[in-house]
């Protein structure tokens, strides 16, 4: 029982010592801490209010939600299936609903590092087969459903996963490329990362969806969803291969001249040296890209597929949920939320265990 009540009283003891310490450890710390504290007392509860305790959740009262006085979540509840599916059909929305359910088992794998290597990247590929039969069907007895129906946050996150899975290894080779001693590489590479640095993306996009068509033999055509899908990897892949020649810039150039003495190859010198180093000091910049990256995918609207967001704004043109725009963006707002802070957080691991292999390395060499 004492022993109890002492591990009770120390930990207590260590919770005030790190308030003291964290909230209150010099004036202008304090000041902080007061008003932070004050601005909640007075914003949290009559914004709890609203989006909870008067909220309206059934779409059977979606009537109350006229009234003011709450949240209408009677919104998202109705209109959850083409938020999150978009017109993929009724009857086959388990699979887009399973697609959702298979990308985060994979994200969550990946993320804890529950797998590495070859193992998770097996199972990615295996993964993302599996993916594709689902969405497009006409196999296995099941229906064939076009790319036109898929949307919401399915095609989000597909439109993501597989743009920064393809885009990252070809950003590698453009950073590569444009520090290489071939001139024609070199200028290949700076061409290209530089006329599409120099272009927004809903200009890439659109080139794509109208103007590549133009340019195909003819009998010979490319769906819509597959031109986007290209736009947004050759326009991830540019910026991507920036941050990346930057982590190579930060390599002394002793690294590679003493794996140049002991005989390893320009590939050798790249995968077991080089490489390695730059990915790790450009980890906070590349996932500010990843990031980036998703929530550009809203874009894809101007081409007519409907994303995430889109499908809410669309949601919000029937007559009856106009004039919900709070609920329908704070609602959007969480979802992009729920999705890009986890890669901040994984970001975050990733340094501090580099920061800390590297220690390790340093120890073992003194």
């Amino acid at each position: 029982m004492n022993r109890g009540l002492g591990s009770t009283a120390s930990r207590g003891a260590a919770l005030l010592d790190w308030t003291r310490r964290r909230l209150f450890g010099s004036w202008s710390s304090t000041l902080a801490t007061v008003i932070i504290v004050y601005l909640a007392a007075r914003l949290l509860p009559p914004l709890l209010d609203w989006a909870l305790v008067h909220a309206v959740w059934s779409p059977d009262r979606a009537a109350a939600c006229r009234d003011g006085q709450g949240a209408c979540w009677a919104f998202v509840t109705e209109k959850y299936r083409f938020i999150l599916f978009g017109t993929f059909p009724a009857g086959e929305q388990w699979r887009p609903a399973l697609v959702i359910a298979i990308l985060l088992a994979l994200y969550s794998l990946s993320g804890f590092q529950l797998m590495r290597g070859l193992k998770l990247s097996s199972l990615w590929l295996i993964g993302l087969v599996f993916i594709g039969l689902l969405m497009w069907g006409g196999v296995f007895g099941l229906t064939y459903v076009e790319n036109e129906r898929w949307g919401g946050l399915t095609l989000t996150l597909l439109l993501s996963s597989f743009g920064i899975a393809s885009a990252f290894p070809l950003s590698i080779l453009l950073a590569l490329g444009r520090r290489s001693e071939m001139t024609l590489i070199r200028w290949f590479s700076i061409g290209y990362i530089e006329l599409i640095r120099g272009v927004p993306l809903i200009s890439v996009l659109f080139m794509a969806s109208v103007m590549l068509p133009l340019f195909l033999p003819q009998g010979v055509s490319i769906d819509k969803l597959l031109r986007a899908q290209l736009a947004m990897i050759l326009f991830a892949a540019a910026y991507l291969a920036e941050v990346i020649r930057g982590g190579l810039q930060a390599i002394p150039p002793q690294q590679e001249e003493a794996g140049l003495a002991t005989g390893l190859s320009y590939w050798q010198r790249v995968r077991y040296i080089t490489l390695p180093q730059a990915l790790h000091v450009a980890i906070p910049p590349l996932v500010n890209t990843f990031i980036g990256f998703f929530k550009d995918t809203s874009l894809v609207v101007i081409i007519g597929l409907f994303d995430f967001l889109s499908t809410i704004k669309v949601s919000l043109s029937e007559p009856a949920w106009s004039g919900f725009g709070i609920e329908a963006y704070l609602f959007a707002a969480l979802g992009y939320f729920a999705f890009c802070y986890p890669m901040s957080r994984f970001s975050q691991k990733l340094e501090r265990q580099s920061a800390h292999g590297t220690s390790l390395r340093a120890l073992r060499e003194n």
